[in-house]
């Protein structure tokens, strides 16, 4: 029996187990008073894709990425559902009360010790695609093409939850469902604008797809393990693999026009590649390359990232992202027994070449710092064992405190 079917069984068997732990009551009242309207709410739609009665509503718009209650019999703060004991929306936010330990607990069976500012792993490794056209296709070294083609090539996913673009806007990112090789490569790339991925588990479901992998920041990636740990029931159970992207913050889509455009002149139907590397990079059709100083992009920074304490994807199989200093390699952090089997499968097969993560400094750097200072922005009302551990920020020569961003 391979890892992925254990992990099957294993949810199966949780579903049907009695429950030890004290009783969950938590409803959306609670979840409405204390992450919705408190600026917690990352919109990850975890509560939206589980909510057995579709009263949860989401508007995949700039400035509407927060999930709201659609029925008006209690008002947008109460639902009717809850007060008759559904708790699933709660169950499943990776971002109510103690959700890091729930997640961590099921995934790794223990917490992060103190010293553990980007979650806890089996791997560092410096990666990327063996294969031309996925690495020409992917973000830096096309590492996420590869291992969701040889995931479906190897009978380990159906499909894949990823980021599309809509057909009138190369950069107008949407939930999108990849179902073969052909469709991962057509959604390569980073857009760094925000996009609920698992919004896509709706079509997966009217497909009769069964066997997926999500692909999605931190605040996306930890709603399966959190949903595990709760028995939040069987809409976690097609989620077999969990690849989580490296993410300091996402933008509003206004940045495109308000700063790129008005600013320096670079309109987005011109544009063919973005990054960032200590600044926003972009590459336009005719050639010419351009960096942003990432200061002036801050302001545009999506409400839902603000708070966001998650940098390294903690609760992935496998977390990864182009932190290091080329392009041309991925820092891929495997956490899982089943993210091992994988990367090590990869590896073997030739897909992907890759080297020990410690040769880059830079990426080793960057990966504790970044980690650091999202840890820095969760409020210290919140839940306190997310911040255990996160060192206090060096004073500037004025005395005063540097901004979290």
């Amino acid at each position: 029996m391979t890892i992925s079917q254990r992990r099957l069984e294993a949810m199966t068997v949780t579903e049907s187990a009695p429950v030890k732990a004290e009783r969950w009551t938590h409803q959306w009242k609670e979840l409405y008073e204390e992450v919705i309207t408190t600026g917690l709410c990352t919109g990850c739609a975890g509560c939206v894709v589980t909510c057995p009665h579709d009263v949860i509503g989401y508007e995949h718009e700039e400035g509407k990425y927060i999930p709201f209650h659609i029925e008006e019999e209690l008002g947008l703060d109460n639902c009717i559902h809850g007060e008759k004991g559904c708790t699933t929306c709660t169950r499943a936010c990776p971002r109510f009360r103690k959700w890091e330990e729930a997640a961590d607990t099921h995934l790794f069976g223990r917490t992060r010790e103190p010293e553990e500012m980007s979650g806890i792993w089996r791997q560092l490794l410096l990666t990327r695609a063996t294969d031309k056209v996925q690495h020409e296709k992917g973000q830096d070294g096309g590492f996420v093409s590869a291992m969701l083609i040889w995931l479906m090539e190897n009978d380990y996913i159906e499909a894949a939850l990823v980021s599309g673009v809509e057909p009138d806007d190369a950069w107008k990112a949407k939930p999108v469902l990849a179902r073969n090789k052909e469709e991962v490569l057509a959604t390569a790339g980073s857009r760094y604008t925000y996009c609920a991925n698992p919004l896509a588990l709706r079509e997966a479901k009217e497909q009769g797809l069964t066997k997926l992998a999500l692909v999605g920041m931190g605040c996306q990636t930890s709603s399966p393990p959190v949903m595990w740990d709760r028995k939040a029931g069987k809409v976690g159970k097609p989620f077999l693999f969990n690849i989580g992207l490296l993410c300091s913050k996402t933008f509003d889509d206004a940045i495109f026009v308000e700063l790129f455009e008005a600013k320096y002149g670079l309109k987005k139907q011109d544009m063919v590649k973005m990054n960032i590397k200590g600044a926003f990079q972009i590459w336009m059709k005719d050639g010419s390359f351009h960096e942003i100083n990432l200061k002036e992009c801050h302001q545009w920074t999506r409400q839902g990232c603000k708070s966001c304490p998650d940098f390294a994807a903690e609760h992935a199989d496998i977390s990864t992202g182009g932190i290091g200093k080329d392009n041309d390699w991925t820092l891929t952090i495997v956490r899982t027994e089943l993210g091992e089997e994988v990367i090590n499968r990869m590896i073997a097969d030739g897909v992907i070449e890759s080297r020990p993560a410690q040769e880059d400094e830079v990426a080793m750097k960057l990966l504790r710092t970044l980690s650091i200072v999202s840890r820095r922005r969760w409020p210290e009302w919140a839940e306190a064992s997310v911040s255990i551990g996160v060192p206090p920020p060096k004073k500037k020569v004025d005395g005063t405190e540097p901004a979290a961003h």
